[in-house]
This record gives C-alpha cells, sequence and structure tokens, in this order.
C-alpha cells in the first residue's frame, strides 16, 4: 500500500495495529528492493535478507526525525536498506580475515609496482614515490598506525579492524587519521605533492 510521506511519518509514530501495518507495508516493500537489487548476486540467501530487512526497519525507526521530505519516503528506506546491505556484504567479506595477513605489508621492503609500458619517466616517478613512501612509513609510522592504514585501504572496514586491535572504532579512525596526515607530510617535505601523485597513476 503506498502512502504519502507524511501519512508514513505519522504511522511510524504512532504505537498501534496502524504502526504494525505500515512496518508490515514498509516491510514489503524493502524486501522487494533488496531482491530486485540482488538478483542472481551469490552468497545472498533467505535469511541474510531477513536480517537486512530487519536492521534496515530498526534504522528508519530510529531516523524518522531526519527524513527531510525531498523524495518518496520508501526511497529514502530503501537507501537506508542499500548502505545496510554494503555493510553488511563487507563485513561477511571479512570474516575469518586476520590482519595479521597485512603484517608482511607492514615490514617488507619497498615494492616497483611501475608498469614499465607507461614510459620511462612515469615509471621512474612511481618507483621514486614508492620508496619515499616506504621510508616515511618506517621512519613516521608506528608499525599499529601501517596496519590499520593497510587493512582500511584495503577494504577491511573499520569495526573490523578495531575489533581485532581490542579497540573501538573512533579510536581506529584518530589511528588511521594521523598515519595519512603523517605520510602526506612526508611526502610533500621530500617533495611528492598531490600532482605528483595524480602525474604518476592517473589514468
Amino acid at each position: 500500500m503506498d502512502r504519502a510521506n507524511d501519512v508514513w511519518i505519522e504511522e511510524l509514530r504512532q504505537p498501534g495495529p496502524r504502526r504494525e501495518a505500515a512496518l508490515a507495508d514498509l516491510r514489503a516493500d524493502v524486501l522487494r528492493g533488496m531482491r530486485g537489487a540482488l538478483a542472481g548476486r551469490a552468497g545472498i540467501d533467505d535469511a541474510f535478507f531477513e536480517d537486512a530487512v530487519q536492521e534496515t526497519l530498526l534504522k528508519v525507526l530510529d531516523r524518522l526525525e531526519t527524513f527531510a521530505g525531498r523524495g518518496r519516503f520508501v526511497n529514502w528506506a530503501l537507501a537506508i536498506a542499500i548502505r545496510v546491505v554494503q555493510t553488511t556484504i563487507r563485513k561477511q567479506r571479512w570474516q575469518g580475515v586476520s590482519l595479521d595477513r597485512f603484517k608482511e605489508e607492514s615490514s617488507g621492503t619497498a615494492v616497483d609496482v611501475a608498469d614499465q609500458s607507461l614510459g620511462p619517466e612515469r615509471a621512474s616517478l612511481r618507483s621514486e614515490l614508492l620508496t619515499v613512501m616506504h621510508r616515511v612509513i618506517h621512519e613516521q609510522l608506528t608499525d599499529k598506525q601501517w596496519l590499520a592504514l593497510t587493512a582500511e585501504l584495503n577494504g577491511m572496514p573499520q569495526d573490523e579492524i578495531a575489533r581485532q586491535l581490542g579497540s573501538n572504532r573512533n579510536a581506529v579512525y584518530k589511528l588511521t587519521h594521523d598515519a595519512r596526515r603523517k605520510l602526506r607530510a612526508g611526502l610533500e617535505a621530500a617533495g611528492f605533492g598531490v600532482e605528483s601523485w595524480l602525474e604518476a597513476w592517473e589514468s
């Protein structure tokens, strides 16, 4: 059943049969949208959808006051559902993956990944950047900073990094923020700014 935005808000705010009916309809809309968006994706089953829909509905109820009314309410709820799904899939991807897998990267030597087909000048620039970055990492960053930053850049969610470090998300955010700041400052001190990165890695 479709509703005007203000009707959705009104019914979801009021406990009772109208709220339950609105939740049931919203659940059906969100579930249909999820199934359509993830059709054919491997590893997605009914249990995944049930958990994702339930989490979405809880977030929608918690954020009703933030709905600005600039679009359809159902589309707003679906946007929340998409974020829930993306977060869940990321978490599943990293289940059982240890931070230990990144430790070799934090203690290894600089790797020259420059593609010689790019031409000698650009390949040389990449190699110089990687060498300086390796030096800055080992002189400026702590092992913990580099480990957290490497894991984050490889896609590991901050919540998972925090769990494995025995920390919390805010602490991990500060850890990786400080690591980026030190890395950027070290590269700039060596004469490599944003323009150098663009020149070396632009497609």
